[in-house]
Protein backbone atom coordinates (compact mmCIF):
# COMPACT_ATOMS: atom_id res chain seq x y z
CA UNK A 1 0.00 0.00 0.00
CA UNK A 2 1.16 3.58 -0.59
CA UNK A 3 2.95 5.08 2.41
CA UNK A 4 1.27 7.94 4.27
CA UNK A 5 4.63 8.58 5.90
CA UNK A 6 7.95 7.85 4.23
CA UNK A 7 11.31 8.82 5.74
CA UNK A 8 14.42 7.94 3.76
CA UNK A 9 17.87 8.14 5.37
CA UNK A 10 16.73 11.00 7.60
CA UNK A 11 19.24 12.52 10.02
CA UNK A 12 19.18 15.52 12.36
CA UNK A 13 22.37 17.30 13.42
CA UNK A 14 22.37 19.83 16.27
CA UNK A 15 25.50 21.82 17.20
CA UNK A 16 27.61 19.46 15.13
CA UNK A 17 26.27 16.34 16.84
CA UNK A 18 24.03 13.85 15.08
CA UNK A 19 21.09 13.23 17.42
CA UNK A 20 19.07 11.17 14.96
CA UNK A 21 19.79 8.92 12.06
CA UNK A 22 20.14 7.90 9.50
CA UNK A 23 16.60 6.51 9.82
CA UNK A 24 14.35 5.06 7.11
CA UNK A 25 10.72 4.36 8.07
CA UNK A 26 7.39 3.88 6.32
CA UNK A 27 3.84 4.00 7.70
CA UNK A 28 0.89 2.88 5.56
CA UNK A 29 -2.79 3.71 5.92
CA UNK A 30 -3.73 0.49 7.74
CA UNK A 31 -0.93 0.63 10.29
CA UNK A 32 -0.78 1.96 13.85
CA UNK A 33 2.77 2.39 15.11
CA UNK A 34 4.35 2.65 18.55
CA UNK A 35 7.76 4.34 18.76
CA UNK A 36 9.45 2.91 21.85
CA UNK A 37 12.75 3.75 23.48
CA UNK A 38 14.55 5.37 26.40
CA UNK A 39 14.54 9.06 27.28
CA UNK A 40 16.87 11.02 25.06
CA UNK A 41 16.93 8.28 22.46
CA UNK A 42 15.63 10.37 19.57
CA UNK A 43 11.93 9.41 19.60
CA UNK A 44 10.58 12.96 19.87
CA UNK A 45 13.04 14.26 17.28
CA UNK A 46 11.91 11.53 14.90
CA UNK A 47 8.21 12.32 15.19
CA UNK A 48 8.84 16.05 15.02
CA UNK A 49 10.42 15.39 11.63
CA UNK A 50 7.51 13.12 10.68
CA UNK A 51 4.98 15.80 11.70
CA UNK A 52 6.89 18.49 9.75
CA UNK A 53 7.73 20.42 12.92
CA UNK A 54 11.48 19.86 12.45
CA UNK A 55 13.42 19.89 9.20
CA UNK A 56 15.95 17.07 8.81
CA UNK A 57 19.57 17.90 8.19
CA UNK A 58 19.83 15.00 5.75
CA UNK A 59 17.46 12.70 3.91
CA UNK A 60 14.01 12.92 2.36
CA UNK A 61 10.59 13.17 3.99
CA UNK A 62 7.30 12.43 2.26
CA UNK A 63 3.99 12.82 4.06
CA UNK A 64 0.74 11.87 2.34
CA UNK A 65 2.54 11.66 -0.96
CA UNK A 66 4.00 15.18 -0.68
CA UNK A 67 7.74 15.73 -0.39
CA UNK A 68 9.12 18.18 2.15
CA UNK A 69 10.69 21.08 0.27
CA UNK A 70 8.23 20.86 -2.62
CA UNK A 71 4.95 21.60 -0.88
CA UNK A 72 3.14 24.33 1.07
CA UNK A 73 3.81 23.26 4.66
CA UNK A 74 0.77 25.10 6.03
CA UNK A 75 -1.59 23.06 3.89
CA UNK A 76 0.16 19.76 4.50
CA UNK A 77 0.36 20.28 8.27
CA UNK A 78 -3.41 20.78 8.35
CA UNK A 79 -3.75 17.11 7.31
CA UNK A 80 -1.61 15.89 10.23
CA UNK A 81 -3.13 15.48 13.66
CA UNK A 82 -0.27 16.40 16.01
CA UNK A 83 -0.16 16.57 19.79
CA UNK A 84 2.78 16.88 22.18
CA UNK A 85 3.01 17.59 25.89
CA UNK A 86 4.23 21.15 25.40
CA UNK A 87 0.95 22.00 23.66
CA UNK A 88 -0.77 21.93 27.06
CA UNK A 89 1.42 24.82 28.20
CA UNK A 90 0.59 26.86 25.10
CA UNK A 91 -3.19 26.71 25.53
CA UNK A 92 -4.97 29.32 27.63
CA UNK A 93 -6.48 27.61 30.66
CA UNK A 94 -9.65 29.72 30.48
CA UNK A 95 -10.65 28.20 27.13
CA UNK A 96 -13.41 25.62 27.30
CA UNK A 97 -12.67 22.06 26.27
CA UNK A 98 -14.93 22.56 23.25
CA UNK A 99 -12.97 25.65 22.20
CA UNK A 100 -9.65 23.80 22.49
CA UNK A 101 -10.97 21.05 20.24
CA UNK A 102 -12.64 23.43 17.78
CA UNK A 103 -9.41 25.40 17.36
CA UNK A 104 -7.83 22.20 16.11
CA UNK A 105 -9.67 22.73 12.82
CA UNK A 106 -6.99 25.30 11.94
CA UNK A 107 -4.27 24.26 14.39
CA UNK A 108 -4.95 27.51 16.27
CA UNK A 109 -4.46 28.37 19.94
CA UNK A 110 -7.33 30.88 20.22
CA UNK A 111 -10.90 30.65 18.87
CA UNK A 112 -10.95 34.31 17.78
CA UNK A 113 -8.19 33.73 15.23
CA UNK A 114 -10.70 32.17 12.81
CA UNK A 115 -14.41 32.05 12.04
CA UNK A 116 -16.36 28.87 12.77
CA UNK A 117 -19.72 27.43 11.76
CA UNK A 118 -22.30 25.94 14.16
CA UNK A 119 -21.50 22.50 12.73
CA UNK A 120 -17.87 22.98 13.80
CA UNK A 121 -19.02 23.30 17.39
CA UNK A 122 -21.20 20.23 16.98
CA UNK A 123 -18.27 18.23 15.65
CA UNK A 124 -16.03 19.34 18.53
CA UNK A 125 -18.63 18.18 21.06
CA UNK A 126 -19.04 14.86 19.23
CA UNK A 127 -15.28 14.27 19.29
CA UNK A 128 -15.19 14.96 23.03
CA UNK A 129 -17.86 12.32 23.45
CA UNK A 130 -15.90 9.87 21.29
CA UNK A 131 -12.83 10.14 23.53
CA UNK A 132 -14.96 9.43 26.58
CA UNK A 133 -15.35 12.90 28.04
CA UNK A 134 -18.85 12.64 29.44
CA UNK A 135 -19.78 12.53 33.12
CA UNK A 136 -21.97 9.91 34.81
CA UNK A 137 -25.11 11.79 33.77
CA UNK A 138 -24.00 11.77 30.15
CA UNK A 139 -23.24 15.50 30.03
CA UNK A 140 -20.25 16.49 27.96
CA UNK A 141 -17.22 18.22 29.42
CA UNK A 142 -17.34 20.73 26.58
CA UNK A 143 -18.12 23.82 28.66
CA UNK A 144 -15.64 23.08 31.41
CA UNK A 145 -12.52 25.19 31.20
CA UNK A 146 -9.28 23.49 30.20
CA UNK A 147 -7.65 24.57 33.46
CA UNK A 148 -10.20 22.65 35.58
CA UNK A 149 -9.56 19.32 33.84
CA UNK A 150 -7.24 16.65 35.15
CA UNK A 151 -4.05 15.76 33.27
CA UNK A 152 -5.70 12.70 31.78
CA UNK A 153 -8.77 14.66 30.71
CA UNK A 154 -6.58 17.28 29.08
CA UNK A 155 -4.77 14.63 27.07
CA UNK A 156 -8.07 13.24 25.81
CA UNK A 157 -9.14 16.78 24.87
CA UNK A 158 -5.90 17.06 22.87
CA UNK A 159 -6.64 13.73 21.20
CA UNK A 160 -10.06 15.03 20.18
CA UNK A 161 -8.38 18.21 18.96
CA UNK A 162 -6.05 16.24 16.68
CA UNK A 163 -9.12 14.70 15.00
CA UNK A 164 -10.99 17.96 14.45
CA UNK A 165 -9.58 18.61 10.98
CA UNK A 166 -10.24 14.99 9.90
CA UNK A 167 -6.50 14.29 9.57
CA UNK A 168 -4.98 11.65 7.34
CA UNK A 169 -2.49 10.63 10.07
CA UNK A 170 -2.31 11.27 13.83
CA UNK A 171 1.03 11.61 15.66
CA UNK A 172 1.09 11.69 19.48
CA UNK A 173 4.32 12.41 21.36
CA UNK A 174 4.18 10.81 24.83
CA UNK A 175 0.53 11.67 25.60
CA UNK A 176 0.60 9.39 28.67
CA UNK A 177 3.48 11.19 30.38
CA UNK A 178 2.53 12.05 33.95
CA UNK A 179 -0.79 10.20 33.90
CA UNK A 180 -1.88 7.78 36.62
CA UNK A 181 -2.98 4.25 35.77
CA UNK A 182 -6.68 5.03 35.35
CA UNK A 183 -6.04 8.08 33.17
CA UNK A 184 -3.57 6.09 31.08
CA UNK A 185 -6.09 3.31 30.49
CA UNK A 186 -8.79 5.78 29.46
CA UNK A 187 -6.45 7.32 26.91
CA UNK A 188 -5.40 3.90 25.63
CA UNK A 189 -9.08 2.98 25.27
CA UNK A 190 -9.72 6.18 23.35
CA UNK A 191 -6.92 5.27 20.94
CA UNK A 192 -8.28 1.76 20.54
CA UNK A 193 -11.70 3.20 19.70
CA UNK A 194 -10.15 5.16 16.84
CA UNK A 195 -8.58 2.18 15.20
CA UNK A 196 -11.51 0.57 13.38
CA UNK A 197 -12.21 3.35 10.91
CA UNK A 198 -9.90 6.12 12.06
CA UNK A 199 -6.68 7.41 10.54
CA UNK A 200 -3.34 5.65 11.04
CA UNK A 201 -1.58 6.81 14.16
CA UNK A 202 1.90 6.97 15.66
CA UNK A 203 2.31 6.87 19.45
CA UNK A 204 5.58 7.70 21.20
CA UNK A 205 6.22 6.10 24.58
CA UNK A 206 8.93 4.57 26.76
CA UNK A 207 6.57 2.21 28.65
CA UNK A 208 5.24 -1.02 27.13
CA UNK A 209 2.19 -0.79 29.41
CA UNK A 210 1.06 2.19 27.32
CA UNK A 211 0.93 0.23 24.05
CA UNK A 212 -2.72 -0.15 22.96
CA UNK A 213 -3.86 -3.60 21.87
CA UNK A 214 -4.77 -2.08 18.48
CA UNK A 215 -1.14 -1.14 17.74
CA UNK A 216 0.07 -3.06 14.70
CA UNK A 217 3.77 -2.14 14.45
CA UNK A 218 6.71 -1.17 16.64
CA UNK A 219 9.74 1.01 15.96
CA UNK A 220 12.41 0.72 18.66
CA UNK A 221 14.77 3.70 18.84
CA UNK A 222 17.92 4.21 20.90
CA UNK A 223 20.73 6.76 20.58
CA UNK A 224 19.12 8.09 17.42
CA UNK A 225 19.18 4.71 15.68
CA UNK A 226 16.50 2.17 14.83
CA UNK A 227 17.16 -0.97 16.88
CA UNK A 228 14.17 -2.97 15.58
CA UNK A 229 11.10 -2.49 13.40
CA UNK A 230 8.12 -4.65 12.49
CA UNK A 231 4.80 -6.07 13.72
CA UNK A 232 4.41 -5.63 17.47
CA UNK A 233 3.96 -9.31 18.32
CA UNK A 234 7.03 -10.30 16.30
CA UNK A 235 9.30 -7.43 17.32
CA UNK A 236 8.72 -6.70 21.00
CA UNK A 237 10.60 -9.08 23.32
CA UNK A 238 12.41 -9.25 26.63
CA UNK A 239 15.72 -9.22 24.76
CA UNK A 240 14.80 -6.05 22.87
CA UNK A 241 13.73 -4.28 26.06
CA UNK A 242 16.98 -5.31 27.76
CA UNK A 243 18.95 -3.85 24.87
CA UNK A 244 16.91 -0.64 24.68
CA UNK A 245 16.91 0.22 28.38
CA UNK A 246 20.11 -1.56 29.48
CA UNK A 247 18.42 -3.51 32.25
CA UNK A 248 17.54 -7.18 32.54
CA UNK A 249 13.92 -7.15 31.36
CA UNK A 250 11.10 -9.64 31.44
CA UNK A 251 8.11 -9.08 29.15
CA UNK A 252 4.64 -10.54 29.61
CA UNK A 253 1.90 -10.35 26.96
CA UNK A 254 -1.80 -10.88 27.63
CA UNK A 255 -4.77 -10.08 25.40
CA UNK A 256 -2.68 -7.81 23.22
CA UNK A 257 -1.34 -5.74 26.13
CA UNK A 258 2.13 -5.85 27.68
CA UNK A 259 3.76 -5.50 31.07
CA UNK A 260 7.46 -5.54 31.86
CA UNK A 261 9.66 -5.87 34.90
CA UNK A 262 13.31 -4.94 35.07
CA UNK A 263 16.37 -5.67 37.19
CA UNK A 264 19.42 -3.45 37.14
CA UNK A 265 22.53 -5.07 35.77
Amino acid sequence: MPAVLDLRDVAVVVDGRKILGPVSWQVTAQQRWVVLGPNGGGKSTLVRVASLNTHPTEGEVEVLGQRLGRVDLRQLRSRIGWAANNLVDQLRLQLTAEEVVRCGLYGALEPWWHSYRPEDTERALLLLQQVGLADSAGDLFGQRTFGTLSSGERQRVLLARTLMADPSIVILDEPNAGLDMAARERLVAALDNLSDDGPPWVLVTHHVEEIPSSATHLLAVKAGQVMASGPVAETLSSALLSELFEVESSLVSRDGRFTATARLR
